[in-house]
């Protein structure tokens, strides 16, 4: 079986960008930022959801401008899902300290999806204010320029992981350098922006020609982004996670561990079994026929190993709470199904577990 590709929250990791960038100033940035970063005096951070540092090695030919750039892998967080990845992105935390613990979260009176901040169609913000479930203030607290899709302005996501930043939003591609440079503009020193494309044409189509098509696109957005920038303008480039195609490998549990569950949470590529009243143990036992295919954690291994970063604190007390009994994450290609899952079973691509494939993400720079 292979080891999990458990993050190094002190090292290079998404958790130490932002401070880094915000906090240090140049010169005296961590020894793992490529050297045009730690020297930069202003940056643009560009966030492309989804480019794992595995899946942009094996396009580089297609991606001229991102080869190009200096820098390399530093590791996402677990599970490597957006919401937690992005908010320990933009507020320096760990999964156990900011609580966005996955993609769908068990509030104790609901399951939350983390990205619409609902259950279903029941919006969810009046009941679990953002503010409350992540507390940790994005951007270390500074004013910050935000350029990402005009439609995640007012979500309850985006006060999770970027209240407090001056949003600017975009509706087509083509806008993104616009608006990242009216934010450079008002005289800004870091400038956060955000292209989604990768990640939804990998879930759609996996990697086949359309995702080929799109590792174009994105390159040459890269590019034009880099022409743009006034002179001495750092741009660095960041994903969230990386991916795996699963296509048709998608595993409904067996009867004999259903019964013990009472509900699920997290997604296919880190599940969290809820245990009934009394078998947690029983649980753990009867998916251990899962072992073959799947890391088989319970709660109390995926927290003293450091999964999810530390545990210390009345927060991470907190998040702990939301986790289920047993976790079940695939080291193959494979998804763990569930009947209230709100992921479409058709997705191609997935992520969330902690393959090298999903972990490793690129952090690379040029100066404009």
């Amino acid at each position: 079986m292979p080891e999990p590709l458990i993050p190094d929250y002190r090292g290079p990791c998404l958790t130490g960008v932002v401070p880094g960038l915000l906090i240090s100033p140049p010169g005296r940035r961590p020894a793992w930022f490529p050297e045009v970063v730690n020297q930069a005096e202003r940056v643009v951070l560009l966030v492309i959801d989804g480019l794992g540092w595995n899946q942009l090695q094996d396009h580089r030919v297609s991606a001229p401008t991102l080869a190009s750039m200096a820098g390399g892998a530093i590791s996402s967080v677990a599970p490597t899902t957006t919401a937690t990845a992005l908010t320990s992105l933009c507020t320096g935390a760990t999964p156990l300290e900011h609580g966005i613990v996955g993609y769908r979260i068990d509030m104790g009176d609901a399951i939350m999806n983390s990205l619409r901040w609902s259950e279903g169609r029941r919006d969810l913000r009046a009941i679990h204010r953002p503010s409350d479930v992540q507390p940790i203030p994005p951007f270390c607290g500074l004013d910050t320029e935000v350029v990402a899709r005009v439609e995640h302005r007012n979500t309850g996501f985006t006060e999770a992981h970027q209240r407090g930043a001056s949003y600017r939003g975009w509706r087509t591609p083509s806008s993104l350098s616009v608006e990242i440079n009216a934010a450079l503009d008002t005289g800004a020193r870091f400038v956060y922006a955000y292209y989604d494309g990768i990640d939804t044409t990998a879930h759609e189509h996996g990697f086949g020609t359309h995702y080929e098509s799109e590792i174009r696109f994105v390159d040459g957005l890269v590019t034009s982004i880099l022409d743009s920038l006034p002179s001495g303008v750092v741009l660095a480039v960041v994903a969230d996670h990386g991916q795996v195609e699963t296509g048709s490998a998608l595993i409904d549990l067996d009867p004999t561990v259903s019964r013990l569950v009472d509900h699920e949470s997290g997604e296919g590529r880190f599940r969290w079994l809820h245990a009934r009243s009394g078998q947690a143990a029983s649980l753990h036992d009867a998916c251990s026929r899962y072992s073959p295919i799947a890391w088989v954690k319970t709660r109390d291994e995926v927290l003293s190993e450091g999964w999810l970063g530390r545990r210390v604190g009345h927060q991470t007390e907190t998040s702990a709470r939301r986790l289920g009994d047993v976790a079940l994450i695939p080291h193959g290609v494979h998804s763990f199904e569930a009947p209230t899952d709100s992921t479409p079973a058709s997705l191609v691509c997935r992520h969330g577990s902690l393959t090298a494939d999903e972990v490793l993400v690129p952090f690379v720079a040029l100066c404009s």
